[in-house]
């Protein structure tokens, strides 16, 4: 995992149905709460995003000093940048239900 790994998705398409998301996940090294947490943000974007976001992941080991952009206290955090305003999310983003609800997806995932 690297200092900023950037996973890109395709931009919203005219015709899509959601919203394009901005997410970053601070995870720390390759400890198994981060590779949990990646592995089950990856199957979410997958199951309810529709390859509308763009995902980054900061390893604060590599770099420290990103924490203090998104005022990050705990980790693994999930960070909504984009639409405004910010979420954050704590934890291994294994409750599916709390995801969508901290992404404010509810809506959408009602609709499937």
């Amino acid at each position: 995992m690297g200092a900023r790994t950037g996973v890109k998705s395709k931009k919203p398409s005219a015709n899509g149905n959601g919203r394009f998301l901005e997410l970053r996940l601070y995870v720390a090294g390759q400890s198994p709460k981060s590779l949990v947490a990646l592995a089950n943000l990856k199957k979410f974007c997958a199951e309810h995003l529709d390859g509308q976001y763009e995902l980054q992941v900061i390893d604060l080991v590599k770099t420290p000093q990103l924490a203090q952009n998104d005022q990050i206290l705990a980790i693994p955090t999930l960070v909504r940048k984009l639409p405004v305003p910010i979420r954050k999310i704590i934890g291994d983003l294994s409750d599916t239900t709390r995801v969508l609800v901290g992404l404010d997806l509810r809506d959408k995932a009602g609709a499937e």
